[in-house]
């Protein structure tokens, strides 16, 4: 599927406002620390991201040479202001720490 058709078809699944308000809500948790509603956030965020990756046939062992940002830039897109979360900044620091393990296997 391509990008502008993944989009497509989360926003047509998820309304603008309920999209908002998942962002909101995870923004909410992590300034008051609630781990219980953290947790459950980040596990429905992740599930949603599992379609992106699954829909982008994306692989880390496919792209670790050359790094494809998309199905990160699809979520930006998707949910406002999803990169001020601590959930984006998680999947960047995931994402860094395999692609230096397998830069590491390379050598």
């Amino acid at each position: 599927m391509k990008k502008n058709e993944i989009i497509d078809e989360l926003k047509a699944q998820y309304t603008k406002d309920l999209r908002k308000q998942l962002v909101k809500t995870i923004l909410s948790n992590e300034k008051e620390q609630d781990k219980a509603a953290i947790e459950q956030r980040y596990k429905l965020m992740n599930q949603i991201f599992s379609y992106v990756l699954k829909e982008c046939n994306w692989s880390m062992s496919q792209n670790s040479g050359e790094w494809d940002n998309t199905p990160l830039e699809i979520m930006i897109k998707v949910f406002p202001k999803l990169e001020t979360t601590q959930w984006y900044k998680e999947q960047g620091l995931t994402t860094k720490k395999n692609i230096d393990i397998e830069m590491g296997q390379d050598q």
